[in-house]
């Protein structure tokens, strides 16, 4: 058993959902979720509010899986990305579960 868990900026939402259902991922839980990344010290100023550093809308996702959907799912999100013009991939982890009751 694996747990996965996968984040994305908002416009990428529904295509995940096609991922985990491609992969036969059929039951996950996600999150809304603010992404920051480091920005130019320009983007800050020319903001109405400075001060105020937003994150961009984003989601995360996870689901206890078997080993054998999470490694599809994963070569289904490094397709996405590969054929994605975009400068904010979806990001996957895969985390061993030792022990579950």
């Amino acid at each position: 058993m694996k747990m996965i868990i996968v984040t994305t900026v908002e416009e990428y939402k529904s295509e995940v959902f096609k991922l985990f259902k491609k992969a036969g991922v059929e039951s996950f839980s996600g999150s809304d979720i603010d992404g920051y990344k480091s920005a130019a010290p320009l983007m800050y100023t020319s903001s109405w509010f400075p001060s105020e550093k937003g994150g961009a809308a984003s989601n995360m996702f996870f689901s206890f899986t078997e080993e054998e959907k999470a490694t599809e799912l994963f070569r289904l999100i490094k397709q996405f990305n590969t054929e994605s013009e975009t400068t904010n991939p979806i990001r996957a982890v895969e985390i061993p579960i030792e022990r579950t009751v």
